[in-house]
């Protein structure tokens, strides 16, 4: 099978959870932001265990012996990937956005180039690729995320994320945090289209920087590499809402069920407003009936988010 294949065919049996009920929903979202924020750090050097990193973000407690630097970077990472949920919505991206990201990951750090194009020359150790002078940087930007917003809807979302995150690279905007802000966006991509973030494990630092350098002759081999990590994320999220259902007892439908199921056959594709004004019930009570359809393999979500529905089997 084909590799983004595999990616849609699992994301329709994760779509079958949705929409997951609130404490799930915060607690994989607090669950991701303490994974991605470790992980991403970790790549660039950042000494913080995952539970250290955690104990930051989540307790407000510092971790003796570490550098503050690294804690910073954590605690504005954190902040940059709820940025991503807040803006992960149906409008075009802005370089204003992008701004915003690395402000709030690096306004502790620097807060005199936080947010703000570099204005000197930089270099990536071990690439032989130059990157594009100062003065070029916002017409780049500039073109990259027209580039983006006209491409959002013809490239796969997991291959459009694995290229917003090269192009980005290439670009290098920023003094520092290019990589972290690069793998922001790509999971940005991810979660406006529906798809889980894409975690890189410190462990395949080696193999990531080779592939994403290869990448100015070679891009595919890169992009693959990112479909492979949403692949991943995807099997560890099936398994862990498995292992979370797993105990959830089948029932005879309520007639207030049957009504709904009966509502999605004639009416594919409603969303939980429209099936709130057709049943004349509240979202709680919506949401509950929606549960036992799915959990009795009745029912299924289908496309992102922002624009699917749901649909009697």
């Amino acid at each position: 099978m084909d590799k983004t294949a595999l990616c849609d065919a699992l994301k329709s049996k994760l779509d079958n959870f949705r929409p997951f009920p609130p404490e799930t929903l915060t607690s994989l979202r607090n669950y991701y932001r303490v994974g991605l924020t470790w992980s991403s750090n970790a790549l660039e050097g950042n000494s913080l265990t995952e539970s250290e990193t955690k104990v930051i973000i989540e307790d407000g407690l510092t971790v003796q012996g570490r550098p503050l630097h690294d804690v910073y970077e954590a605690l504005g990472h954190a902040e940059a990937y709820d940025y991503i949920h807040a803006v992960a919505v149906d409008k075009d991206l802005s370089v204003a956005d992008i701004l915003k990201l690395h402000e709030l990951f690096y306004k502790r750090i620097n807060p005199e180039q936080a947010g703000k194009f570099r204005r000197v020359k930089v270099f990536i150790s071990g690439s032989r690729y130059p990157l594009p002078p100062p003065e070029k940087t916002a017409v780049l930007m500039d073109e990259f995320i027209r580039w983006l917003n006209e491409n959002e809807k013809n490239i796969h979302p997991v291959k459009l994320a694995a290229e917003v995150h090269k192009r980005f690279v290439f670009i290098h905007p920023f003094v520092d945090g290019n990589g972290r802000v690069a793998r922001l966006l790509m999971n940005l991509i991810l979660i406006r289209h529906g798809y889980p973030v894409a975690i890189i494990p410190p462990i395949l630092r080696p193999e990531y920087i080779t592939l994403l350098e290869a990448a100015h002759r070679t891009p595919a081999k890169f992009i693959d590499f990112i479909i492979d990590r949403e692949i991943d994320t995807l099997r560890d999220l099936l398994r862990l809402l498995g292992n979370e259902t797993a105990s959830v007892q089948t029932t005879a439908l309520t007639p207030d069920c049957e009504k709904l199921l009966q509502v999605m056959k004639n009416h594919p594709g409603l969303r939980v407003p429209d099936l709130m004004k057709q049943m004349q019930k509240s979202r709680p009570t919506i949401e509950r009936y929606l549960r036992q359809l799915r959990q009795s393999g009745l029912i299924e979500f289908r496309g992102a988010p922002k624009n699917g529905g749901y649909f009697a089997k």
